[in-house]
Protein backbone atom coordinates (compact mmCIF):
# COMPACT_ATOMS: atom_id res chain seq x y z
CA UNK A 1 0.00 0.00 0.00
CA UNK A 2 1.41 3.40 -1.02
CA UNK A 3 0.47 5.39 2.05
CA UNK A 4 3.53 7.70 1.97
CA UNK A 5 4.07 10.54 -0.48
CA UNK A 6 7.47 10.80 -2.16
CA UNK A 7 8.55 14.25 -3.36
CA UNK A 8 10.97 14.15 -6.30
CA UNK A 9 12.83 17.40 -6.89
CA UNK A 10 14.12 17.97 -10.44
CA UNK A 11 16.22 21.10 -11.12
CA UNK A 12 15.89 22.12 -14.78
CA UNK A 13 18.22 24.40 -16.71
CA UNK A 14 18.62 24.37 -20.50
CA UNK A 15 18.11 20.61 -20.87
CA UNK A 16 15.53 20.54 -23.65
CA UNK A 17 17.38 17.66 -25.34
CA UNK A 18 17.28 15.47 -22.21
CA UNK A 19 14.19 16.49 -20.24
CA UNK A 20 11.75 14.14 -22.01
CA UNK A 21 13.91 11.11 -21.25
CA UNK A 22 14.18 12.14 -17.61
CA UNK A 23 10.49 12.92 -17.17
CA UNK A 24 9.23 9.78 -18.90
CA UNK A 25 11.36 7.69 -16.54
CA UNK A 26 9.83 9.45 -13.52
CA UNK A 27 6.25 9.24 -14.82
CA UNK A 28 6.67 5.50 -15.42
CA UNK A 29 7.62 4.79 -11.80
CA UNK A 30 5.86 1.75 -10.35
CA UNK A 31 5.46 3.73 -7.12
CA UNK A 32 2.66 6.11 -8.07
CA UNK A 33 2.15 8.33 -5.01
CA UNK A 34 4.59 10.97 -6.15
CA UNK A 35 4.88 14.72 -5.96
CA UNK A 36 7.14 15.77 -8.85
CA UNK A 37 8.59 19.27 -8.46
CA UNK A 38 10.21 20.76 -11.56
CA UNK A 39 12.30 23.81 -10.79
CA UNK A 40 12.96 25.80 -13.96
CA UNK A 41 16.08 27.72 -13.03
CA UNK A 42 15.74 30.50 -15.59
CA UNK A 43 16.16 28.32 -18.68
CA UNK A 44 16.72 30.18 -21.94
CA UNK A 45 15.73 27.27 -24.19
CA UNK A 46 12.37 25.46 -24.31
CA UNK A 47 12.89 23.64 -20.99
CA UNK A 48 10.50 25.91 -19.08
CA UNK A 49 7.72 25.39 -21.61
CA UNK A 50 8.27 21.65 -21.48
CA UNK A 51 7.87 21.75 -17.69
CA UNK A 52 4.53 23.54 -18.01
CA UNK A 53 3.36 21.05 -20.64
CA UNK A 54 4.13 18.12 -18.34
CA UNK A 55 2.25 19.79 -15.48
CA UNK A 56 -0.85 20.00 -17.69
CA UNK A 57 -0.58 16.27 -18.43
CA UNK A 58 -0.16 15.03 -14.85
CA UNK A 59 -1.62 16.52 -11.66
CA UNK A 60 1.28 15.18 -9.60
CA UNK A 61 3.63 17.70 -11.21
CA UNK A 62 4.32 21.16 -9.77
CA UNK A 63 6.43 23.72 -11.59
CA UNK A 64 8.51 26.58 -10.20
CA UNK A 65 9.91 29.19 -12.58
CA UNK A 66 12.69 31.23 -11.03
CA UNK A 67 15.60 33.45 -11.92
CA UNK A 68 18.77 31.53 -12.66
CA UNK A 69 20.85 31.04 -9.52
CA UNK A 70 22.35 27.58 -9.82
CA UNK A 71 21.69 23.96 -8.91
CA UNK A 72 21.81 24.42 -5.14
CA UNK A 73 19.27 27.23 -5.06
CA UNK A 74 16.98 25.31 -7.43
CA UNK A 75 17.05 22.28 -5.16
CA UNK A 76 16.37 24.49 -2.13
CA UNK A 77 13.36 26.02 -3.90
CA UNK A 78 12.01 22.55 -4.61
CA UNK A 79 12.59 21.39 -1.04
CA UNK A 80 10.72 24.43 0.31
CA UNK A 81 7.68 23.44 -1.75
CA UNK A 82 7.87 19.71 -1.08
CA UNK A 83 5.17 18.13 1.12
CA UNK A 84 6.24 14.48 0.84
CA UNK A 85 7.05 12.05 3.63
CA UNK A 86 10.21 11.18 1.70
CA UNK A 87 12.48 13.33 -0.49
CA UNK A 88 14.33 12.27 -3.64
CA UNK A 89 16.37 14.15 -6.23
CA UNK A 90 16.81 13.54 -9.95
CA UNK A 91 19.05 15.64 -12.21
CA UNK A 92 17.25 16.55 -15.42
CA UNK A 93 19.91 15.20 -17.81
CA UNK A 94 19.80 11.79 -16.09
CA UNK A 95 17.07 9.14 -15.88
CA UNK A 96 15.94 6.37 -13.55
CA UNK A 97 14.81 2.75 -13.62
CA UNK A 98 11.00 2.20 -13.48
CA UNK A 99 11.11 0.67 -9.98
CA UNK A 100 13.76 2.91 -8.44
CA UNK A 101 11.56 4.65 -5.91
CA UNK A 102 9.56 1.51 -5.14
CA UNK A 103 12.82 -0.28 -4.27
CA UNK A 104 14.18 2.61 -2.20
CA UNK A 105 10.89 3.08 -0.35
CA UNK A 106 10.42 -0.64 0.35
CA UNK A 107 13.97 -0.85 1.73
CA UNK A 108 13.29 2.05 4.10
CA UNK A 109 10.05 0.48 5.36
CA UNK A 110 11.37 -3.08 5.65
CA UNK A 111 14.50 -2.08 7.56
CA UNK A 112 13.00 0.85 9.51
CA UNK A 113 15.59 3.06 7.82
CA UNK A 114 15.59 6.83 7.46
CA UNK A 115 17.49 6.65 4.20
CA UNK A 116 18.03 4.22 1.33
CA UNK A 117 20.84 4.39 -1.22
CA UNK A 118 21.39 2.46 -4.45
CA UNK A 119 24.08 1.81 -7.02
CA UNK A 120 23.94 3.67 -10.32
CA UNK A 121 24.77 3.19 -13.98
CA UNK A 122 27.63 5.30 -15.32
CA UNK A 123 26.50 6.52 -18.71
CA UNK A 124 29.31 7.48 -21.08
CA UNK A 125 28.87 8.53 -24.69
CA UNK A 126 30.08 5.16 -25.94
CA UNK A 127 29.28 2.73 -23.11
CA UNK A 128 27.38 2.03 -19.90
CA UNK A 129 29.07 0.72 -16.76
CA UNK A 130 27.00 -1.21 -14.23
CA UNK A 131 27.38 -3.67 -11.37
CA UNK A 132 25.79 -5.05 -8.24
CA UNK A 133 24.44 -8.26 -6.77
CA UNK A 134 20.88 -7.13 -6.07
CA UNK A 135 21.21 -7.72 -2.34
CA UNK A 136 19.83 -5.27 0.23
CA UNK A 137 22.00 -4.56 3.27
CA UNK A 138 20.81 -2.74 6.42
CA UNK A 139 23.48 -0.47 7.91
CA UNK A 140 23.88 1.33 11.20
CA UNK A 141 24.97 4.96 11.18
CA UNK A 142 28.59 4.09 11.95
CA UNK A 143 28.70 1.27 9.38
CA UNK A 144 27.35 3.66 6.75
CA UNK A 145 29.79 6.41 7.67
CA UNK A 146 32.82 4.10 7.55
CA UNK A 147 31.88 2.97 4.03
CA UNK A 148 31.13 6.56 2.95
CA UNK A 149 34.42 7.86 4.33
CA UNK A 150 36.76 5.02 3.42
CA UNK A 151 35.20 3.53 0.31
CA UNK A 152 34.47 -0.16 -0.11
CA UNK A 153 34.52 -2.31 -3.25
CA UNK A 154 31.28 -4.02 -2.20
CA UNK A 155 29.33 -0.78 -1.79
CA UNK A 156 28.81 2.32 -3.93
CA UNK A 157 27.98 5.02 -1.39
CA UNK A 158 29.07 8.48 -2.47
CA UNK A 159 27.84 11.96 -1.62
CA UNK A 160 25.49 12.35 -4.62
CA UNK A 161 21.93 13.01 -3.41
CA UNK A 162 20.28 11.56 -6.53
CA UNK A 163 21.10 7.96 -5.59
CA UNK A 164 19.21 8.27 -2.30
CA UNK A 165 15.76 8.51 -0.75
CA UNK A 166 15.64 10.59 2.44
CA UNK A 167 12.98 10.49 5.10
CA UNK A 168 11.67 14.03 5.32
CA UNK A 169 12.50 14.52 9.01
CA UNK A 170 16.13 13.77 8.24
CA UNK A 171 16.60 16.66 5.80
CA UNK A 172 13.71 19.07 6.40
CA UNK A 173 16.02 21.80 7.74
CA UNK A 174 19.00 21.12 5.49
CA UNK A 175 19.80 23.40 2.57
CA UNK A 176 22.31 23.28 -0.24
CA UNK A 177 24.96 26.04 -0.21
CA UNK A 178 24.04 28.52 -2.92
CA UNK A 179 26.50 29.39 -5.66
CA UNK A 180 28.97 26.57 -5.01
CA UNK A 181 29.85 23.25 -6.60
CA UNK A 182 30.25 19.88 -4.82
CA UNK A 183 27.15 20.92 -2.87
CA UNK A 184 26.12 17.32 -2.13
CA UNK A 185 29.06 16.71 0.21
CA UNK A 186 27.70 18.46 3.28
CA UNK A 187 24.03 17.69 2.62
CA UNK A 188 24.78 13.97 2.55
CA UNK A 189 27.28 14.11 5.40
CA UNK A 190 24.83 15.85 7.73
CA UNK A 191 22.05 13.43 6.81
CA UNK A 192 24.33 10.44 7.44
CA UNK A 193 25.48 11.81 10.81
CA UNK A 194 21.87 12.28 11.98
CA UNK A 195 20.35 8.92 11.10
CA UNK A 196 20.13 5.70 13.09
CA UNK A 197 19.65 3.19 10.28
CA UNK A 198 20.07 3.10 6.50
CA UNK A 199 19.55 0.52 3.77
CA UNK A 200 21.90 -0.12 0.85
CA UNK A 201 20.54 -1.61 -2.37
CA UNK A 202 23.32 -3.23 -4.38
CA UNK A 203 21.57 -2.68 -7.70
CA UNK A 204 21.90 0.09 -10.30
CA UNK A 205 18.65 2.09 -10.32
CA UNK A 206 19.83 5.53 -11.46
CA UNK A 207 21.42 6.43 -14.82
CA UNK A 208 24.11 9.04 -14.22
CA UNK A 209 25.33 10.83 -17.35
CA UNK A 210 28.98 11.72 -16.87
CA UNK A 211 30.44 15.12 -17.69
CA UNK A 212 31.15 15.38 -21.39
CA UNK A 213 33.63 18.25 -21.06
CA UNK A 214 36.65 15.96 -20.98
CA UNK A 215 39.30 15.75 -18.27
CA UNK A 216 38.31 17.05 -14.88
CA UNK A 217 41.85 18.17 -14.14
CA UNK A 218 41.90 21.55 -15.82
CA UNK A 219 42.20 25.11 -14.56
CA UNK A 220 38.52 25.54 -13.74
CA UNK A 221 38.61 22.18 -11.93
CA UNK A 222 41.51 23.42 -9.82
CA UNK A 223 39.68 26.60 -8.94
CA UNK A 224 36.58 24.66 -7.90
CA UNK A 225 38.74 22.34 -5.84
CA UNK A 226 40.01 25.15 -3.65
CA UNK A 227 36.83 27.21 -3.62
CA UNK A 228 34.38 24.37 -2.96
CA UNK A 229 35.65 20.82 -2.56
CA UNK A 230 38.45 21.27 -0.05
CA UNK A 231 36.44 23.61 2.24
CA UNK A 232 33.48 21.20 2.08
CA UNK A 233 35.64 18.19 2.97
CA UNK A 234 37.04 20.14 5.93
CA UNK A 235 33.49 21.00 7.00
CA UNK A 236 32.61 17.32 6.54
CA UNK A 237 35.33 16.37 9.05
CA UNK A 238 34.20 19.02 11.56
CA UNK A 239 30.58 17.85 11.28
CA UNK A 240 31.56 14.23 11.96
CA UNK A 241 33.67 15.30 14.93
CA UNK A 242 30.76 17.29 16.37
CA UNK A 243 27.92 14.83 15.72
CA UNK A 244 29.59 11.41 15.81
CA UNK A 245 33.04 10.90 17.38
CA UNK A 246 36.68 11.97 17.32
CA UNK A 247 37.72 8.55 16.02
CA UNK A 248 35.35 8.77 13.05
CA UNK A 249 36.54 12.32 12.36
CA UNK A 250 40.16 11.14 12.43
CA UNK A 251 39.24 8.48 9.87
CA UNK A 252 37.66 11.20 7.72
CA UNK A 253 40.79 13.36 8.12
CA UNK A 254 43.03 10.49 7.01
CA UNK A 255 41.00 9.95 3.84
CA UNK A 256 40.87 13.69 3.21
CA UNK A 257 44.67 13.88 3.19
CA UNK A 258 44.85 10.79 0.97
CA UNK A 259 42.48 12.59 -1.39
CA UNK A 260 44.76 15.65 -1.44
CA UNK A 261 47.71 13.44 -2.41
CA UNK A 262 45.71 12.11 -5.36
CA UNK A 263 44.78 15.67 -6.30
CA UNK A 264 48.45 16.63 -6.14
CA UNK A 265 49.51 13.89 -8.56
CA UNK A 266 46.65 14.72 -10.93
CA UNK A 267 47.66 18.36 -10.95
CA UNK A 268 51.31 17.51 -11.54
CA UNK A 269 50.37 15.18 -14.40
CA UNK A 270 48.20 17.94 -15.89
CA UNK A 271 51.03 20.49 -15.59
CA UNK A 272 48.93 22.62 -13.24
CA UNK A 273 51.95 23.46 -11.10
CA UNK A 274 50.37 26.45 -9.36
CA UNK A 275 47.53 24.29 -8.03
CA UNK A 276 49.98 21.51 -7.14
CA UNK A 277 51.98 24.00 -5.06
CA UNK A 278 48.82 25.16 -3.31
CA UNK A 279 48.03 21.54 -2.43
CA UNK A 280 51.50 21.17 -0.89
CA UNK A 281 50.82 24.22 1.28
CA UNK A 282 47.35 22.89 2.16
CA UNK A 283 48.79 19.62 3.45
CA UNK A 284 51.77 21.17 5.21
CA UNK A 285 49.47 23.57 7.07
CA UNK A 286 47.90 20.49 8.69
CA UNK A 287 51.25 18.94 9.60
CA UNK A 288 50.79 18.74 13.37
CA UNK A 289 47.30 17.24 13.22
CA UNK A 290 48.28 15.07 10.26
CA UNK A 291 51.21 13.51 12.12
CA UNK A 292 48.97 12.73 15.09
CA UNK A 293 46.44 10.89 12.93
CA UNK A 294 49.10 9.14 10.81
CA UNK A 295 50.68 7.66 13.95
CA UNK A 296 47.41 5.89 14.80
CA UNK A 297 46.28 2.41 13.81
CA UNK A 298 43.76 3.94 11.38
CA UNK A 299 46.51 4.48 8.80
CA UNK A 300 48.13 1.73 6.74
CA UNK A 301 51.91 1.35 6.83
CA UNK A 302 52.11 2.08 3.12
CA UNK A 303 50.24 5.36 3.51
CA UNK A 304 52.46 6.33 6.42
CA UNK A 305 55.51 5.87 4.19
CA UNK A 306 53.91 7.78 1.31
CA UNK A 307 52.98 10.75 3.46
CA UNK A 308 56.41 10.81 5.10
CA UNK A 309 58.01 10.96 1.64
CA UNK A 310 55.61 13.69 0.50
CA UNK A 311 56.28 15.88 3.53
CA UNK A 312 60.02 15.44 2.97
CA UNK A 313 59.92 16.18 -0.77
CA UNK A 314 56.72 16.56 -2.81
CA UNK A 315 58.66 16.53 -6.09
CA UNK A 316 60.41 13.28 -5.17
CA UNK A 317 57.06 11.81 -4.15
CA UNK A 318 55.67 12.68 -7.60
CA UNK A 319 58.65 11.00 -9.30
CA UNK A 320 58.22 7.83 -7.22
CA UNK A 321 54.49 7.67 -7.98
CA UNK A 322 55.13 8.15 -11.70
CA UNK A 323 57.80 5.41 -11.63
CA UNK A 324 55.43 3.07 -9.81
CA UNK A 325 52.56 3.71 -12.23
CA UNK A 326 54.60 3.63 -15.45
CA UNK A 327 57.13 0.90 -14.68
CA UNK A 328 56.31 -1.28 -11.70
CA UNK A 329 52.57 -1.78 -12.31
CA UNK A 330 53.03 -2.68 -16.04
CA UNK A 331 55.88 -5.05 -15.06
CA UNK A 332 53.64 -6.78 -12.51
CA UNK A 333 50.82 -7.08 -15.02
CA UNK A 334 53.14 -8.77 -17.51
CA UNK A 335 54.06 -11.31 -14.88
Amino acid sequence: MEKDLISIIVPVYNVEAYLDRCMESILKQTYKRLEIILVDDGSTDSSGEKCDAYAKQDSRIKVIHKKNSGLSDARNAGLALATGDYIGYVDSDDWIEPDMYQCLYDACVEHDAELAVCRYFREYQDRTEAGGTGKIVPLSRDELLKIYISGNDEYVIYNSVWSKLFKRELVADLIFPKGRNSEDIMYTTRAFCRLDRAAYIDRCLYHYVLDREGSIMNVSRGERMFRDEIPFWREHIACIRELVSDEMADLASYHFWRRLLFYYIDMKNSNCDAFAKRLVNEIRADRQELLRVYQSNLVSKGDQVRMKLFLCSPSLYAIVVRLYENVIIPFRNKG
